[in-house]
């Protein structure tokens, strides 16, 4: 993948990812080097800008390079801040033991990641440690409203790096929008960072991102335009029995 120009005063705390010169290569066919996008990242590297979308089909490999990418930062697999350290059940992979994380000069080392799939988890180690004395009671709240809470907080509103791992997940139409403003002001602060992996065709669509689509091409930047969610979610509301009647069998 062509390399962008640095600009090494954006003070960005992940301006690329590529793989660690000082640990031995990892075999071809261990997981998760085995996924075209992977295996692109360590033989290439990959580039990234103040905002970065990752977009693609699930078990593409994009939840897994945030997840390497937040861990090689020195974030917690499940969730929080730089330095938090919590687990409910082991399951990351080793590619955050593969690579490494170029930074700007000068760039913050702090950052937060936020997954999905382990917010409960993240909540509950919020609400017992003295991080958390100002929050709301997360659990108390909706999935979607809960997220919109954590967003509100101190912890959005310094520098650093921010990776999301499919934030979408529970969120209205609404709250989507919502979250695209909060991730676009976030990306335009002087150094702070946003790396998203999505599925969502709204939260891929803040403007000015760095759009990369994952599959079995490998990593291709590409446009919001071009992506192939976007042309799914716009060919089905045009018409839903385009697509339902290859998985339901009794439409009329």
């Amino acid at each position: 993948m062509a390399r962008t120009p640095h600009r090494w005063t954006d003070g960005l705390a992940a301006r690329r990812v590529e793989r660690n010169p000082f640990v031995d290569a990892p075999d071809p066919g261990a997981w998760p080097s085995t996924l075209p996008a992977i295996r692109q990242l360590l033989d290439e590297g990959l580039d990234l800008a103040a905002c970065t979308v990752l977009v693609g089909e699930n078990g593409s490999g994009k939840s897994t390079l945030v997840e390497a990418l937040a861990m090689a930062a020195g974030m917690n697999a499940e969730g929080g801040s730089t330095g938090a350290r919590y687990s409910t059940y082991a399951a990351e992979s080793p590619l955050h033991e593969w690579i490494r994380v170029v930074r700007d000069g000068g760039a913050p080392r702090w950052g937060y990641f936020v997954r999905a799939e382990t917010m409960h988890g993240l909540f509950t180690y919020l609400a017992t440690t003295a991080s958390g004395g100002n929050d709301p009671d997360f659990h108390e709240l909706s999935h979607g409203e809960s997220f919109t809470a954590l967003l509100g907080t101190r912890r959005f509103a310094g520098e650093g790096l921010f990776v999301l791992d499919e934030p979408e997940a529970g969120l209205s139409f609404g709250a989507q929008l919502h979250l695209v403003a909060e991730l676009t002001a976030m990306s335009r602060r002087p150094r702070t960072q946003v790396v998203v992996a999505t599925h969502s065709p709204v939260v891929a669509a803040i403007p000015g991102a760095l759009v990369l689509e994952l599959g079995e091409h490998g990593i291709r930047p590409t446009s919001w335009a071009e992506l192939e969610v976007v042309e799914h979610h716009r060919l089905f509301l045009q018409d839903p029995r385009r697509y339902l009647r290859h998985v339901v069998d009794d439409l009329d």
